[in-house]
């Protein structure tokens, strides 16, 4: 049996995506940036993904920043923001993505004071981190939407109105939630969102940033005048062009696949809850509807993870951008959740594809570990 159930990671490319880029690949060559037809052409591809992928977030294509994904578009915001100004202050959660964790870091070394914002049990920022964190004075603040590990949702609203009243620019991380929750963006209260193709079921390499038309930023790279001057370089078309094709499915197909994903994580949920040596995390938490991360006491989460691996079951132990790392989960540690605990945790992401029966081969799989470690112990004397 094969079964993939590490969707945050990535998802597999759609069919319509795939023929999208193909007939893209297979057409015309020319540059978006040419004048003649053949580039003419190139660039009306690049419009409609704008276009599409505006339509994902109800914003205008005007404020599609293209990107070559999460990480560059987190980058890119923080760095439009501070880049040639004064070191202030700036307020970011502790469980953000690394791309966003280590960027702060960068600006704390280079004199920024940066303001950790603390989460609670269930992953949330605490409202004490939000009024000690956020003041008068404060640049920018950064929050992800939905957490890639827990999948713990966090109120961007709510954040966003206390930021502006401080006087700070509002930049969230939407990369989990687009594709699983409505995500409209002028709503959310943010000025920039980061987005990324491959976690909607389009390629990897793009992504975008989506900006609030009033922002005066600062590029990251020079050389060229593509995407309003803020990300110079020839345009990856046929990813583009994917990107668009992602989205305009992900708007058709968001009530199902979201209502599916979640009877599937209930579904899933119910069934660990037969064994006491399981603990899901965030579980008290408004949550991704795909997204469970648990943990089985008496058993590290990557041997948890290579035992379900040869089963031919696909899961992570984090962050696929944290993989090889031997720490626990900083998303864990922020919770205050016992390193040696996060150390066993294992994060379980369902997508479209995902039937029951991957539901029950899962359950079946952690049973038997159960059970190992039930005999073990009882051999042991425990």
């Amino acid at each position: 049996m094969k079964c993939y159930l590490d969707h945050n990671a990535t998802t597999p490319l759609a069919a319509p995506v795939r023929e999208a880029m193909l007939a893209c690949m297979e057409g015309l060559p020319g540059n978006p940036s040419s004048t003649h037809k053949f580039g003419r052409a190139r660039r009306a591809l690049v419009d409609r993904a704008r276009e599409q992928v505006a339509q994902l977030v109800g914003v205008q294509p005007a404020q599609v920043i293209f990107t070559s994904g999460g990480t560059e578009s987190n980058n890119l915001a923080l760095h439009a923001v501070t880049a040639g100004e004064t070191p202030g202050r700036l307020a970011v959660s502790t469980i953000e993505h690394p791309s966003v964790l280590e960027k702060a870091q960068q600006l704390e070394a280079a004199g920024w004071r940066v303001d950790w914002l603390a989460v609670d049990a269930q992953c949330q920022v605490t409202a004490q981190a939000l009024e000690a964190g956020i003041r008068p004075g404060t640049r920018l603040v950064s929050v992800m939407m939905a957490n890639n590990e827990t999948g713990a949702l966090q109120d961007i609203a709510a954040i966003a109105e206390r930021a502006r009243a401080a006087g700070a620019i509002m930049h969230t991380d939407a990369v989990q939630a687009v594709g699983k929750l409505p995500v409209e963006f002028a709503a959310t209260g943010a000025q920039l969102m980061s987005l990324s193709a491959h976690k909607i079921y389009g390629p990897q390499g793009v992504g975008a940033l989506i900006c609030d038309k009033a922002l005066e930023l600062t590029p990251m790279q020079y050389g060229g005048g593509q995407e309003r001057g803020m990300r110079a370089g020839t345009e990856n078309v046929a990813a583009i062009v994917g990107f668009g094709a992602a989205a305009e499915l992900a708007v058709q197909r968001l009530a199902e696949d979201s209502a599916r994903m979640r009877a599937l994580r209930e579904a899933l949920e119910r069934g660990l809850a037969r064994f006491p040596q399981v603990t899901v995390f965030a579980q008290q938490a408004p949550r991704l509807p795909n997204t469970v991360q648990l943990a089985v006491a008496g058993i590290d989460g990557e041997t948890l993870l290579m035992q379900l691996d040869r089963a031919g079951i696909a899961v992570s132990s984090g962050s696929a951008c944290s993989s090889g790392k031997d720490e626990p989960s900083h998303v864990l540690l922020a919770m205050g959740i016992d390193a040696e605990v996060a150390r066993g945790a294992i994060r379980v992401s369902l997508g479209r594809e995902t039937t029951q029966q991957d539901i029950d081969a899962l359950l079946d799989r952690i049973g038997q570990q159960v059970q190992w470690i039930q005999k073990a112990g009882q051999a042991a004397g425990w």
